[in-house]
């Protein structure tokens, strides 16, 4: 716990499963042998944002505010692939991807705007 207070367990919870999404998501990106380069750079990134979830786990007060970087990554994911995926001439696999992409997003932004009330109690 840092000087900052506690966010909850749940909290700490929920930035380890964002870990341990984007780290194995990125390692897929990166491992598999088809992918282009462009497609391992990008697991590389994906799996870098995995360790600032990671860094974020150990004490979200503290280091929640650059969960925003994670929000801007996530979104503009979602926004720039979903329309092709979530159609009919996407990959359901990708789209399930894309989901829990938004459903990060949305945890974090919960996070973000309820954090200020959890630090002053």
């Amino acid at each position: 716990m840092s000087s900052y207070g506690d966010a909850g367990r749940g909290w700490r919870i929920f930035f380890w499963a964002a870990a341990a999404f984007n780290f194995l998501i990125g390692l897929a990106g990166m491992l598999m042998p088809e992918s282009p380069l462009d497609g391992r750079i990008i697991g590389l990134l994906v799996f870098a944002f995995g360790l600032v979830y990671f860094i974020v786990a150990s004490d979200p007060l503290r280091y929640g505010k650059v969960i925003w970087a994670g929000v801007l990554g996530k979104v503009g994911v979602v926004a720039l692939m979903g329309p092709t995926e979530f159609g009919g001439d996407g990959s359901g696999l990708v789209a399930a991807v894309l989901a829990g992409d938004a459903l990060f997003a949305f945890g974090f932004l919960v996070f973000l705007f309820t954090r200020a009330d959890a630090a002053e109690s």
